[in-house]
């Protein structure tokens, strides 16, 4: 991670690709099986955490869209926190958010050392000439959403940004006038996602400070009104039926990242797993539409009678169906706004 001081200058990277067993004894032996070169070249999507959320709370979702012809990345980086303190984060650069800087610059690192990594890989890697840097998606929960909107701009290869539980408003102490949402400025598509109870976006609110009287309470909403520029449609935020804050976490660590401020549902749960799946259809979506529409054709069409190859059994994604999910109604959908 470069700019960055010892010990705090190493990011960590798990990637989860789209595999093709073999049988063979070097798989047994190591561990490591082939990726299905037949599906690539394979895009990415990069996931980055949340403030002190372990990469592993969205291994679910990487698996998910790795069965769906994706390679997804969930770094971890243990870096210095606000305050002084120190603690798993998506690597902010407060200074890049201060005024007169914005814009000039990604406001987090982490991106560009995570793809720099995956553009020069190993020999012996799985992925190694297998990868499509020119084919990417950046997604980030909470903190790691927000910068991953404030970075957009200077991302190579960017097709499009999800965020669950992130906005723009930036905290007053960095010099902005109070209530100033900070613009996104890519042209890409914009998926934002909220929860219908988000203690940790509410119990953030005084970090802000108070905007004109009559302004939208709800960051994310006011994110989406004011920081995305119209797009026929191409941004969209959903807010979503019995979610909260770590939704998209499983499992979730109630003793750290604030997860104490979220209220129990009525059966004890902090999320249910039919708001978690929801949320896991959409990213897929979102992704398949800005990733997987223009694909080029497989190197190595599948073969359906190839028993090593069973046809796909996770089912690819179908790029119309983001659409699909969010013009038909369905009950776990509270609001769904597009621009």
């Amino acid at each position: 991670m470069p700019g960055l001081k010892e010990p705090y200058d190493t990011a960590h990277l798990r990637v989860f690709y789209p595999s093709r067993p073999t049988g063979s004894d070097a798989e047994r032996l190591t561990g490591v099986i082939p990726a299905d070169a037949g599906r690539a070249p394979f895009p990415v999507v990069v996931l980055l955490p949340g403030i002190n959320v372990p990469a592993d709370s969205y291994r679910w979702l990487a698996v998910l869209l790795a069965g769906r012809g994706l390679v997804v990345v969930t770094p971890e980086l243990v870096g210095e926190l606000f305050g002084g303190s120190h603690g798993v984060t998506p690597g902010i650069d407060l200074d890049a958010c201060a005024p007169g800087t914005y814009g000039t610059r990604a406001t987090t690192p982490l991106i560009g050392a995570v793809l720099g990594s995956l553009a020069e890989p190993a020999p012996a890697s799985p992925l190694a000439g297998l990868l499509d840097l020119e084919r990417v998606v950046v997604g980030g929960h909470s903190a790691g959403g927000t910068v991953a909107l404030q970075s957009a701009a200077h991302v190579p290869g960017l097709r499009g940004v999800f965020t669950y539980g992130a906005h723009t408003l930036v905290a007053a102490v960095l010099g902005h006038p109070p209530g100033t949402v900070l613009p996104v400025g890519a042209t890409v598509p914009v998926l934002l996602m909220s929860g219908e109870h988000d203690g940790v976006v509410a119990a953030s609110a005084d970090r802000y400070a108070a905007a004109e009287a009559g302004a939208d309470p709800d960051p994310v909403s006011r994110t989406f009104h004011e920081a995305l520029p119209d797009a026929d449609g191409a941004h969209a935020w959903v807010r979503i039926a019995g979610a909260d804050h770590f939704t998209l976490c499983d499992p979730v660590d109630a003793t750290s990242a604030r997860a104490f401020l979220e209220a129990p549902g009525e059966d004890g749960d902090r999320a249910s797993d039919g708001a978690r799946a929801l949320v896991g259809r959409l990213v897929v979506a979102f992704c398949a539409s800005a990733l997987l529409s223009e694909r080029p054709a497989p190197a190595e069409p599948a073969d359906p009678t190839d028993p090593a190859d069973p046809a796909d059994p996770m089912d690819p994604a179908d790029p119309a169906e983001y659409d699909a999910l969010l013009a038909r109604p369905h009950p776990r959908l509270l609001h769904v706004r597009r621009r």
